[in-house]
């Protein structure tokens, strides 16, 4: 019984230390959203003396945060559609494939390579071949996250279809169906849950990514997205937090939303 009240007790208190370690930030960038910058001066803990409103207005009067909005949305939607249409119809085709061909087999490891290779590693030869093809714009950079969510993508997939049972689709067959309906009738319903893990995962991902935005979409302000946006708002000698934590939660918002509305899919994936 003690034993059991101990380990309630450490329980508890590792779930409130993580709680504090999550609430604090946001407690201070929110707060900080409200005051101006002689308050945050002062202190960055203390409540703001009055709900200033003045940093969102700032943020939301400059044209570049709709620039950076659109084009951020535009790159994540076009690049998951990209990824959705293309990715899974491959994972099938390789986790039945390598069952018969060592091709296959071959290529499936191929692309688990992939995996334990950095993207620092291959950033710099992946910026001159895209400049090469005169793709530094937002198409280059969707064919990029296409390309770079390949291997990982494989990897879930193929080990999810592998719970999938044959027998499924054999019926299929013997009921008279072609390989791209059992695919799209059979397989694709099946995979619901491994295509929403995918599809949330890969969409935070390219919505926060700042790293590939800025080596490939620098080069004017019309081409930034939300990350190098925020950006902005440091320079070499300091930081404007009231702006950069107000444009923060603009940022932030619509991966709230979105968290919110697919949280089963998030939770059943």
């Amino acid at each position: 019984m003690r034993t059991t009240k101990k380990g309630k007790f450490f329980l508890y208190l590792i779930l409130t230390l993580g709680a504090l370690l999550i609430l604090f930030p946001m407690y201070i960038t929110i707060t900080t959203t409200f005051k101006t910058p002689a308050e945050s001066a002062v202190s960055f803990f203390t409540l703001p003396k009055s709900l200033y409103l003045g940093n969102y207005a700032t943020v939301l009067q400059d044209e570049k945060l709709y620039y950076a909005y659109g084009n951020t949305i535009l790159i994540t939607v076009v690049s998951l559609l990209g990824e959705m249409l293309i990715l899974p119809p491959m994972g099938f085709a390789l986790s039945r494939g390598m069952k018969q061909n060592r091709f296959f087999k071959g290529l499936y490891f191929f692309f688990l390579l992939g995996i334990f290779l950095p993207w620092q590693v291959r950033m710099m030869p992946v910026v001159k071949l895209m400049g090469w093809l005169g793709l530094l714009s937002p198409l280059g950079i969707t064919l990029l996250y296409i390309a770079h969510a390949t291997c990982e993508s494989m990897f879930l997939y193929v080990g999810y279809l592998a719970t999938v049972s044959d027998s499924i689709e054999e019926a299929a067959y013997i009921d008279g169906a072609s390989t791209f309906q059992v695919y799209t009738r059979v397989i694709l319903p099946l995979m619901t849950p491994i295509l929403s893990t995918v599809l949330i995962r890969e969409g935070l991902a390219i919505w926060n990514d700042f790293q590939m935005p800025l080596i490939t979409l620098n080069r004017s302000s019309k081409l930034w997205t939300l990350t190098i946006y925020l950006n902005n708002f440091q320079s070499e000698l300091s930081v404007d937090y009231n702006l950069s934590f107000a444009c923060l939660m603009l940022t932030c918002l619509p991966i709230v939303i979105f968290y919110i509305i697919m949280q089963k899919q998030i939770m059943g994936g």
